[in-house]
């Protein structure tokens, strides 16, 4: 079975995030960058369980730049067999899915997995387009994902409960929390990863469809106020008048 995982880097949430160009453009100065979670944990964990229970290969694949190989090499120091990095640096979700398809339109891939979103831009659009470029078909948030022989079954909440879903391979699933459990890289890992193949390829410069105008911090956090429990009538004012919770 060929599995191909989808791999985005994202900065460390404990990074100080800022803007240049005008507030148009992400300043990736001193920033720490960590495989997206989601693609990780549930998407590339799932893929290696399953490689390792009905056997085949796991291949993660990045439209980034250089400046990803350390992230990509990560993925590689959890398990996955060879990497692929298509030489781009994206401008929206429509052209990291595009290349992607296009890389994998004909490699005879199974299954596509990705994380449900990244969790720098909460996006969650690559592995819907993934599946319209290639004409697959596509189940989306899989909190469960089980392979009998040339069908997928999975399940995925819903609103009030779990929808239970049957499709035939290949085909595209996004993965959420529940999928699988994390796996920390150990060292034997880590120094294979070295030496797996991270295949460079070039770029299909497919257009963009979006541009980014502005990028706005949240507000800043209002300090603590302390107020002393026997004023009740204090505290209520505020809550209703600058609070606005009651």
């Amino acid at each position: 079975m060929k599995i191909l995982v989808c791999i985005s880097k994202a900065p460390d949430t404990t990074s100080k995030i800022g803007f240049t160009d005008g507030n148009t453009k992400f300043d990736e100065t001193g920033v720490q960058f960590i495989v997206n979670p989601y693609d990780e944990w549930y998407a590339l964990v799932r893929g290696l369980e399953l490689k390792e229970s009905i056997g085949g290969s796991v291949t993660t694949i990045t439209v980034g730049t250089a400046a990803d190989d350390a992230t990509i090499r990560k993925a590689l120091a959890i398990g996955a067999d060879d990497a692929v990095r298509i030489d781009a640096e994206p401008v929206d979700a429509f052209q990291v899915a595009a290349e992607i398809a296009n890389y994998a339109k004909d490699k005879g891939f199974d299954l596509i997995l990705t994380g449900k979103e990244t969790i720098n831009y909460n996006g969650s659009q690559i592995g819907g387009m993934i599946a319209e470029h290639l004409d697959l078909p596509f189940v989306s948030l899989a909190t469960k994902l089980d392979v009998d022989g040339s069908t997928a079954k999975l399940e995925k909440e819903i609103v009030g409960g779990t929808q239970e879903v049957e499709v035939s391979l290949p085909t595209v699933v996004s993965a959420s929390k529940g999928m699988a459990e994390q796996r920390i890289p150990n060292m034997r890992g880590i120094m294979a990863a070295r030496t797996k193949p991270l295949n460079v390829v070039a770029s299909s410069q497919p257009a963009a469809q979006t541009s980014f105008v502005a990028y706005d911090l949240p507000a800043p956090k209002s300090a603590v106020k302390m107020i002393d429990p026997s004023n009740m009538d204090e505290l209520v004012e505020l809550l209703h008048n600058e609070a606005k919770v009651i």
